[in-house]
């Protein structure tokens, strides 16, 4: 059962006013208004001269002790709350009905504590999925070293491959990282200028070809044909997006990129033949650290940054990225750089 303390916390009669000083205003017309009434029903009951404004200051206080609480509500809502995020706890939200402007900072207040919230569960899984992505690597390689110093296994050139890959692992992971740091931040600036679409696309494939020979590309741009971007950037882009999915793809399947100018701009399309994205997924494979269940991207696979680097890239050159369903099976990657007219 709601107790009157209660009650009286979320009892807010001027919230339908929207200014502050109107409520100032309004409380103290009502003072007035109680005393002059007090004074004028003590005159007609024959109340002695003395006690009739002690009677009515009382009231009056209680009253615009009501209204104040009211007004003042949510400014000590926030109060406790700010208190709560400073231990680190972002649930808690402020009342915010009413429309003048202390009802606008509540309003600010909740959507600062929703965003501090997401941000607080973007740290923790940023901490959680680095932890994982690091543990793996680090442990295959302080196992061979330790077989190594141990003596149980010599140090072959095998096993010395089987530790350079786990570095290289390493060393990619924390250069995505950092790499989706700066971008997040605005730290890298975009050198836009005229490139060669089919070179890039060509150099591109190239590099991803030496790493997963067994997996042709095939490339299909106009020759000749110019763009407007940061070249180094776009190739980012390329790369991480054919890496994605050769990853993805079955053996011996070949990955298709194309690149052609449409009337919204630079349209670059990588397509592939593996299991492809779910509908309920599609919307994810953005985000940090996404890797689809059916994807047979093993434990050599990649961390689940390159996509979120490839749309960070993407957005800085006003462009878009989006998954589609490829025909007859697989996925296509949709990139959109707009163009400045000639």
């Amino acid at each position: 059962m709601t107790s009157l303390r209660d009650r009286m916390r979320s009892f807010r009669p001027l919230d339908i006013v929207s200014s502050i000083k109107l409520k100032l205003g309004i409380a103290i017309v009502a003072a007035v208004g109680v005393s002059s009434a007090v004074s004028y029903l003590g005159f007609r009951v024959g109340l002695p001269l003395w006690p009739r404004p002690l009677i009515s200051a009382a009231i009056a206080l209680v009253m615009i002790q009501v209204l104040a609480r009211g007004m003042t509500s949510p400014l000590r809502q926030m109060a406790d709350a700010a208190e709560a995020m400073a231990r680190g706890e972002y649930g808690r939200r402020v009342t915010a009905t009413s429309r003048d402007e202390v009802g606008a900072l509540a309003r600010a207040f909740n959507a600062m504590a929703g965003d501090l919230a997401e941000l607080d569960r973007w740290r923790r899984d940023l901490v959680a999925n680095v932890s994982h992505e690091l543990r793996t690597p680090i442990a295959a390689l302080q196992a061979v070293l330790e077989n190594m110093v141990d003596g149980v296994e010599p140090p072959e050139p095998e096993r010395l491959h089987v530790m350079l890959v786990q570095v290289e692992r390493l060393g990619q992971l924390v250069t995505q990282l950092l790499d989706l740091s700066r971008l997040e931040s605005g730290a890298i600036p975009l050198n836009r200028c005229a490139f060669d679409v089919a070179s890039l696309l060509k150099d591109a494939a190239r590099a991803v070809e030496l790493q997963s020979p067994a997996t042709p590309i095939r490339i299909s741009s106009a020759s000749g044909l110019m763009a407007d971007g940061d070249p180094e950037r776009l190739h980012q882009v390329v790369d991480n997006l054919v890496t994605n999915a050769v990853r993805h793809s079955p053996a011996g399947e070949p990955v298709e990129l194309e690149a052609r100018v449409e009337s919204n701009g630079l349209v670059i399309e990588v397509r592939d033949r593996g299991p492809g994205i779910p509908t309920e997924e599609v919307s994810s494979v953005f985000q940090r650290f996404y890797r689809a269940d059916g994807a047979h991207a093993s434990a050599g696979g990649g961390a689940g940054l390159g996509l979120s680097i490839a749309r960070w890239i993407v957005d800085l050159h006003g462009g878009e990225i989006h998954a589609e369903p490829n025909e007859p099976t697989g996925c296509r990657m949709v990139v959109v750089i707009p163009q400045e007219a000639a």
